[in-house]
């Protein structure tokens, strides 16, 4: 196929990097600072899935062109699955992680039971239809961070199947393992099939 170019409605550089390195050559990745776009989109919504439509929707709605957005919360069984869709501004509305991976730590103290999951949603919106794509990777919350690479609550978590967290993970390791990186293999087979 061609090579698209879309629009990925973020400000997160950290995932910019992990998505391009998703798509390879199938993909052009432009986030809103290469399509000059300067606006920070709301996330006043209580589900991943309407996050994620609202950042696209408005995307689309300000460029009338394809683009997509994500949301993504750290879901945590003993505490119900917090911090969730406040992943980002779990400790606070100034998204320090630092903090809320100790707020994480401190509610699990004495908690033995420390499964949890990654939970991606990505919005796609192509040819003015939305379609949405969901990636989970399972693991568990470690008691101490380890790692500095990622970011987030990547030094946190352990994901099934592995004995690193993902801050201690190359890029290419994280994605054998990456939510974020199933969900967008979804969708970039949605493309595949969409224009062939």
């Amino acid at each position: 196929m061609a090579t698209v170019e879309i629009i990925f409605a973020t400000n997160n550089s950290n995932k910019v990097k992990e998505i391009k390195a998703v798509t390879g050559k199938l993909l052009t990745i432009l986030s809103l600072a290469e399509a000059g776009i300067d606006i920070d989109i709301p996330e006043p919504h209580d589900t991943l899935e309407a996050n994620a439509s609202e950042k696209s929707s408005v995307i689309h709605t300000l460029t009338k062109k394809n683009c997509f957005s994500e949301d993504t919360g750290l879901e945590i069984d003993a505490l119900n699955g917090e911090p969730g869709v406040k992943s980002a501004r779990y400790a606070g509305d100034d998204r320090n992680f630092q903090a809320n991976i100790d707020l994480v730590l401190s509610k699990l103290m004495n908690i033995n039971n420390r499964t949890a999951q990654f939970r991606t949603v990505i919005s796609l919106i192509w040819n003015e239809q939305e379609y949405l794509f969901e990636g989970i990777c399972k693991g568990q919350i470690i008691t101490d961070q380890k790692g500095t690479d990622g970011f987030g609550y990547d030094p946190i978590f352990v994901p099934d199947g592995a004995s690193k967290s993902f801050a201690e993970m190359s890029m290419d390791e994280k994605n054998k393992f990456s939510h974020r990186k199933k969900a967008m293999s979804k969708l970039l087979e949605f493309l595949l099939n969409q224009t062939k």
